[in-house]
């Protein structure tokens, strides 16, 4: 019997540094039944596909290896550990874990209980076990120079002694590495380096090397742990009570507890608990916590609104749409996680060079050691100090690091503003692009028309708004709904409508204070009475592309009403960017040509019309031709052919299902604007990346020189490793505190 592949995710507590994330890609796929694994080292997260069997083996492997995990569902994706853990070493080489801790099989781990020495993000750094062994440390190194210099016969034993006090964890994970097969690890390179410096006479140099490692590895725990936490930080905006309303009484309940339909009462300051729909009340809610707008936007009846935003000045009644657990931030928060999963190109690249990369230095260390004495007479304790310096030098953390740490940064950033991306490889590719191809209904403009024009032939303006709003006071057409908007905006009393009709295809007629009104097209208004004396003025509309309503009055033109699906307040700034940034801009649309040139020339961009999505297709097709990279930007629905076959798909939407979980980006607030923010903060993060590769591979190439030189020893080429480490994980966080444009 075939049993089918499911695929689960689990949250790794503990993984900090990319070769604990290595480690346990690689035992993991050793069991038997698993697919597929993938491993994020900045979410803490792992996706494994696999037999349904194999599940029990999986979280028993891993924390096996000294890791805590625990099975992520959907229900789980909202929630975040307590107990994440700061991890201590590096280990790039796909060593096996220390398996000395007492096997909790199956439970996530509690912190600092386990022998790996992880520290909890939680609380000041001080209180984690690795803080904990790094003070000791140093208390034992200055105690170490304290009775070396009043017993100075005593430095090399006192100096080693200090030097165990860290070791001692380093080499028992080292041993366990090496007995899994991984020889090459960080911890083995550490324990060689420091046990050949006691061996040479250099104890006090052993002893400040392991120090320093210490103090490298703490930091860069803690720089792992502010990336991590900057994304899931969006989970604490979600208010941990709802007030629900039953019966007409509230009462307070966990938000957890808040079903698909129940309706919550938000007071004005509080902030939205769930997903949902305005049932009540006309108020002002505040959704930059969750999209980065920074202007308050207006919420009435049958508006949406969004966990985690904050009400303004009046009270609201809201049906809940999503339960907790799949609320909009739940959902990104578990898309940006799962993105991180995803290797970019640069990081494959990287993370196949590093293989290789370390063997090779090793082996120089090797040569340095031993050439010199052995060929050439020189002496041995100085070319062995020099080999022992270059293995210090020898592990890739930094490079490997490099790129995820910048990604991971790069996606916090962009989900906090509003900006999902679906990955590193997208995010490459976003910076590259040179062509983007909007659609326009719902994309450049706002999807809903709005009145243009109030035009009086017979009547004043007022007049003819006050009667067309009577008319379609009843319909829930978007042309109505337009009217009766700008009727509302206006402050326009509409009268009573009698014998109220829609004459499908035609327009809508009735009786309002006594006289019998029409309102409909111009074709239909013609065929009830002459439009001669508005005609002149209806083609001038009509021309700018505009959908023109005639009112009649005992069969009589009084008045014209024109609307428009006008373009988003911030489509032609959108534009202006991206063609400031090198971007080529078209619009692609399915609507008549007289509307789309309006929209394309008070916007300024090309525009394509009455396009089916299999010309809408072929256009992306022949740009890519052409030698340009193409996001195609649409709703993503009416263009999934064009999304799918552009290199980057980004949908439109205000974090909705489809605009969430369609195409390789999301735009979630919907301005056009953001779409230059993406392109803009894709070069950016690739830049980075540029940066942190320079740094780490920079500072070995320096150090090596150095070292085979003479002129630097053991304690630089610990800062070389873990110094570069760290210099790439905080270059990697500025992308965190960029201002959002």
């Amino acid at each position: 019997m075939t049993i089918s592949p499911q695929q689960q995710r689990f949250r790794i507590e503990g993984m900090d540094c990319a070769g604990c994330a290595a480690k346990i890609d690689k035992a993991v796929r050793r069991l038997d039944g698993v697919e597929e694994v993938s491993v994020s080292v900045m979410a803490g997260t792992m996706t494994v596909r696999h037999a349904g069997t194999v599940a029990a083996a999986i979280e028993s492997c891993v924390s096996g290896l000294g890791y805590g995990i625990a099975p992520l569902n959907r229900d789980a994706a909202a929630t975040v550990p307590t107990g994440g853990h700061a991890h201590d070493h590096h280990d790039h080489d796909h060593a096996e874990h220390d398996h000395d801790h007492d096997h909790r099989a199956k439970q996530p781990e509690i912190a600092g209980l386990h022998g790996h020495d992880h520290g909890t993000e939680e609380g000041a750094w001080y209180q984690t076990a690795k803080g904990g062994l790094t003070i000791a440390c140093g208390l034992a190194l200055v105690a170490a120079y304290i009775i070396g210099r009043i017993w100075p016969g005593l430095d090399l034993y006192v100096f080693t002694a200090a030097m165990l006090v860290g070791l001692i964890p380093i080499a028992r994970r080292a041993v366990a590495a090496a007995l899994a097969g991984s020889p090459f690890s960080i911890e083995m390179l550490m324990t060689v380096a420091a046990v050949g410096a006691v061996i040479i006479g250099a104890g006090e140099e052993g002893a400040m090397v392991v120090f320093l490692f210490l103090v490298g590895e703490l930091l860069e725990g803690v720089a792992a742990g502010r990336a991590r936490a900057s994304i899931r930080s969006l989970t604490a905006l979600v208010p941990k009570t709802a007030l629900l309303v039953e019966n007409g009484t509230t009462r307070e309940v966990p938000a957890e507890q808040v079903a698909v339909g129940a309706l919550i009462l938000v007071r004005p300051g509080e902030r939205i608990p769930a997903d949902g729909a305005v049932i009540e009340g006309a108020s002002s809610v505040d959704e930059a916590p969750v999209t980065g707008e920074s202007v308050p936007v207006r919420k009435a009846a049958g508006d949406s609104v969004f966990a985690g935003t904050v009400n303004g000045e009046a009270a609201l009644t809201v049906r809940a749409t999503t339960p907790a657990s799949d609320n909009t931030i739940a959902r990104v928060v578990r898309l940006v996680e799962e993105a991180q999963e995803s290797k970019a190109p640069t990081e494959r690249f990287i993370d196949s060079f590093s293989r290789w990369y370390t063997p090779f230095v090793v082996l120089l260390a090797a040569l340095v050691a031993v050439v010199p004495p052995l060929f050439f007479g020189a002496g041995w304790d100085a070319w062995i100090y020099k080999g022992l310096a270059i293995l210090l030098i020898g592990c890739p953390c930094a490079l490997v690091i490099s790129t995820p740490a910048a990604i991971a940064a790069a996606l916090a950033f962009g989900a906090r503003h509003g900006l999902l991306i679906k990955g590193g490889a997208v995010l490459e590719t976003l910076r590259g692009i040179n062509a983007v191809a909007f659609d326009k209904t719902g994309t450049l403009t706002e999807g809903k028309p709005k009145v243009t024009d109030i035009v009086g032939v017979t009547l004043g303006e007022p007049e003819v708004l006050r009667l067309a709003g009577a008319l379609e006071s009843g319909s829930s057409h978007p042309l109505a709904a337009a009217i009766l908007a700008r009727a509302s905006e206006d402050g326009v009393a509409i009268p009573a409508v009698r014998e109220a009709a829609a004459l499908g295809g035609e327009g809508v007629s009735g009786m309002v204070e006594g006289r019998a009104l029409f309102l409909g097209s111009p074709r239909a208004a013609g065929a009830r009475a002459s439009l001669v004396a508005a005609q002149a003025r209806i083609d001038a509309l009509q021309a700018e592309g505009k959908t023109v309503a005639v009112l009649l009055a005992d069969e009589t033109a009084v008045g014209l009403i024109a609307m428009r699906d006008e373009p988003r307040p911030d489509a032609a700034l959108g534009l202006k960017a991206l063609g400031e940034a090198g971007v080529k801009t078209l619009m692609l649309t399915g609507d008549n040509a007289r509307t789309a040139e309006a929209v394309g020339a008070k916007l300024g961009i090309e525009a394509r019309a009455e396009l089916m999505p299999a010309d809408k297709l072929r256009i992306v097709g022949e740009l890519q031709k052409q030698g340009l990279k193409v996001a195609q930007v649409g709703d993503g629905i009416n263009d999934a052919p064009a999304l799918a076959a552009a290199d980057v798909g980004i949908a439109m939407g205000g974090g909705t299902d489809v605009a969430l979980e369609t195409a390789d980006a999301a735009v979630l607030h919907g301005r056009v604007v953001d779409v230059a923010k993406m392109i803009d903060l894709a070069r950016r993060t690739m830049a980075n990346i540029k940066q942190n590769i320079v740094i780490a591979l920079g500072l070995k190439a320096v150090f090596l020189v150095t070292t085979i030189l003479g002129i630097t020893g053991l304690w630089p080429a610990i800062l070389a490793d873990t110094g570069a480490t760290v210099l790439v994980t905080m270059n990697a966080l500025r992308l965190l505190g960029r201002r959002s444009a």
